[in-house]
């Protein structure tokens, strides 16, 4: 990564924290990106650089969410069922969710709770699934319907974990690997 491609990425960053922490205490309808800008001590022509609204300041942290959980299906076995590679990438995944729990369960209530942004998140998880199933595509013998099923499911049933976990603020882990079981994910 070059020089310039680091301060762009910091930049972003930081404009993602500033927006997050101000969510976080003011509420999301009562944060202006006027005031995201100035805490973050940049023009809003820079914040609309990197962001076209809102919503994809918060939603962009999930950014690494379809791209690692894509990478984690790649780098599967061979052989292994395409089920068995999604389970074990949500697994993962969440075990990722709780290097920072209190920030994870935050951000997954307030995503959850705020339209707006629940929609961009649901738009942005599209594309991850796209890109799952297309990893999952040649375990599943070029059956392009499969692969997009497997890969829905996978992403419907760390929906409904992340749902439980922020309604009920049980542990994630155990919460997942209910839904797993119930979603007969290994099997597909």
């Amino acid at each position: 990564m070059s020089f310039l491609e680091r301060k762009r990425q910091l930049v972003k960053d930081e404009l993602s924290h500033t927006a997050a922490q101000l969510i976080a205490r003011n509420g999301y309808e009562e944060t202006t990106v006027e005031q995201i800008v100035e805490a973050a001590g940049v023009s809003r022509r820079t914040f609309f650089r990197y962001f076209r609204s809102k919503e994809d300041v918060i939603v962009e942290v999930l950014t690494a969410v379809g791209e690692h959980t894509r990478a984690i299906v790649a780098a599967r076995p061979d052989g292994e069922p395409p089920g068995a590679s999604v389970r074990h990438a949500l697994e993962e995944l969440t075990r990722h969710y709780l290097e920072f729990p209190e920030k994870a369960l935050a951000l997954t209530r307030l995503i959850l709770g705020t339209p707006a942004l629940r929609a961009r998140y649901l738009d942005r998880q599209f594309e991850w699934r796209q890109g799952v199933a297309a990893e999952l595509l040649p375990r599943c013998a070029g059956d392009r319907l499969r692969a997009e099923l497997i890969s829905g499911v996978g992403f419907a049933t760390l929906d409904v974990a992340m749902a439980g976990w922020a309604e009920a603020g049980d542990e994630l882990p155990q919460v997942l690997a209910r839904a797993l079981e119930l979603s007969r994910l290994d099997q597909l």
